[in-house]
């Protein structure tokens, strides 16, 4: 892997979701697994840590724009209103 290839994996700010949820869950495994070193161990729950955060962002990001449908007082839609978030 290239440095710039390093750098853009690196930096979550760019990640998409499906990536960052993909490198998440693989990471994972490989603790659950228990066959890395502590110091690996430690580097990858950071790296962890860092996606679990990424991926709370970018949903939190997708649910401030999720509508909903209004329906008007004939049973037709009418239009759409932001989602009521609690």
């Amino acid at each position: 892997m290239t440095k710039d290839n390093a750098a853009a994996v690196d930096d979550l700010s760019v990640l998409p979701f499906e990536k960052a949820m993909a490198e998440l869950e693989r990471i994972v495994g490989e603790l659950e697994k228990g066959s890395v070193s502590l110091d690996d161990s430690v580097r990858l729950y950071a790296r962890g840590k860092a996606l679990q955060d990424r991926c709370e962002k970018l949903l939190a990001e997708a649910e401030t724009r999720v509508e909903k449908i209004t329906i008007g007082e004939n049973g037709a839609p009418k239009g759409v209103a932001p989602l009521d978030v609690e």
